[in-house]
């Protein structure tokens, strides 16, 4: 019984990388707008109800790491190193992950590039990124010894996950970045205004 649930998993998860795979080449060949979830499906030698099984969205098969992102951000908090603050973790956290302005991978480019000229994928990718605002303003609660729905740790969460998005609006995001994470260590008044 055990091999058959693993073999099962597995094929699960071919498909699904197959999906993924299938589309991100496509979206990045002919752009987001120019290929259907038909043509995906046929690149990856499913039915188009096979896709939807895997994936709720056209947009979903852009963004495959969500659990893993979430996973990713609550580990900046409670993995950050000694003597680090919640902020400096959190803020170096968005910046590697959600800006991507020091990646020198061509992939990593070329799909970064991807979601931020398609409004409907930039979007999404926003939403799905603030779905785990609930998550982190539970770990920095517990990090700080708050009592569960602390609202000052659902404050800072919420300031924290709206960064990116406030930070990609500027001529030089990183810059605009670690203002927003000054103001949140600082205050509003600590800062020439």
């Amino acid at each position: 019984m055990t091999g058959t649930t693993g073999r099962r998993e597995r094929k699960k998860a071919q498909t699904r990388q197959a999906l993924g795979d299938a589309a991100l080449r496509l979206f990045l060949e002919r752009g987001y707008d120019d290929v259907g979830v038909r043509e995906v499906a046929e690149a990856a030698d499913v039915s188009v109800t096979t896709l939807f099984k895997h994936f709720p969205s056209k947009e979903a098969l852009v963004f495959d790491e969500d659990a893993g992102r979430e996973a990713a951000l609550v580990a900046a908090v409670r993995e950050r190193p000694p003597g680090r603050s919640v902020l400096h973790a959190l803020r170096d956290h968005v910046e590697r992950t959600r800006l991507a302005l020091s990646s020198d991978d061509p992939a990593f480019r070329a799909f970064d590039r991807l979601v931020n000229s398609t409004p409907a994928l930039k979007e999404y990718g926003d939403r799905m990124w603030l779905r785990h605002e609930a998550a982190l303003a539970a770990a920095i609660a517990e990090d700080a010894g708050a009592p569960e729905g602390d609202v000052g740790a659902a404050a800072l969460a919420r300031f924290v996950m709206e960064s990116p998005v406030l930070a990609r609006r500027s001529e030089d995001p990183r810059r605009a970045l670690r203002e927003v994470f000054a103001l949140l260590e600082n205050g509003w008044g600590a800062g020439p205004r």
